[in-house]
């Protein structure tokens, strides 16, 4: 089902709103209008992104949260609430990477891949299902990326966050049709590569410059995707033409493609010169730059 109302009067929630794809879709929904809240750890560059929202003739909220914090997420929700007097969508974008090896990637920074891009989003949904109840209906749409339905070396906390998020989405879809609870659109939003900070904050034990596996696209490519899923909500929507070039022959002969694949990103990932290793998602009890990368919404994008 789509919003229960017109997009200019939606209010709309989004995390991972401090850059990236998050920050696009909100310069997005404001030129259209709608209010948007948004969240992330930089309560800086949140008011950036919301002085911006307002320029462009939206209203706009911050509220800086840590969304693997499960109470955080639903104070989140009930400020939204509060200020704006519903929540008619909900977009999940928070996202963080570590890039190296499966055995080389320190156990922590693997599970704050997890946390933050799949437990966050998780967080997400159930803080925003009882509030686009009440609204008569509404739409989650999560960012997953292609990630979620191919895999790439060199990524593995990534892409298994991912592949849960469009699980996860799959599965809170059917729940909510057989309790009669369908008037609510669970959708999920698969980017290619997009031009975002996420290369830059990832957590790197490549020993080698991380760069963006061609074709790049603008996160504007993915902010008009999720803006026309809240239009017209569907499960799941390519945003960036190689991701949906990608996805067929996983589909179709998925050995070879991971082969293909592999071979490719192992040559176009990493650049000619030798970088340390750099704890992009590391814990809060660390250096300013670690906490910046490893916040929920200053790292948002999609890796490819």
């Amino acid at each position: 089902m789509p919003l229960a109302r017109k997009l200019a009067d939606a209010v709309v929630v989004i995390t991972g709103g401090s850059s990236g794809i998050g920050a696009a879709t909100a310069y997005a929904l404001a030129r259209r209008g709608c209010a948007v809240v948004l969240a992330a750890r930089s309560a800086p560059a949140l008011e950036r992104v919301a002085g911006h929202c307002r320029e462009l003739g939206g209203r706009a909220l911050v509220v800086p949260t840590d969304v693997t914090d499960p109470d955080a997420v639903r104070r989140l929700a009930y400020v939204a609430a509060s200020e704006f007097g519903r929540i008619d969508a909900w977009i999940n974008n928070a996202a963080v990477g570590a890039v190296g090896l499966f055995d080389e990637i320190p156990e922590a920074e693997f599970r704050r891949v997890l946390d933050v891009s799949l437990l966050g989003s998780a967080n997400g949904i159930r803080a925003a299902l009882p509030h686009l109840s009440a609204a008569g209906g509404g739409v989650v749409v999560n960012n997953a990326s292609i990630l979620a339905e191919v895999a790439m070396p060199y990524q593995s906390p990534y892409n298994a966050a991912k592949h849960g998020i469009r699980g996860l989405a799959d599965t809170v879809r059917q729940e909510l049709r057989l309790t009669g609870r369908g008037a609510i659109s669970v959708c999920t939003v698969l980017p290619a590569t997009i031009d975002t900070p996420f290369f830059r904050h990832a957590a790197n034990h490549s020993g080698r410059e991380l760069t963006p596996p061609p074709p790049v696209y603008p996160p504007e490519v993915v902010a008009e995707t999720i803006v026309r899923l809240l239009r017209r909500p569907r499960r799941e929507a390519y945003a960036g033409g190689a991701a949906r070039l990608i996805g067929l022959p996983w589909r179709l002969a998925p050995a070879a493609a991971e082969r293909l694949l592999g071979w490719y990103v192992q040559r176009t990932q990493f650049g000619p010169a030798p970088r340390p290793e750099a704890p992009g998602t590391c814990s809060g009890r660390t250096p300013r730059r670690c906490r910046r990368a490893a916040g929920t919404g200053d790292a948002d994008s999609s890796s490819g």
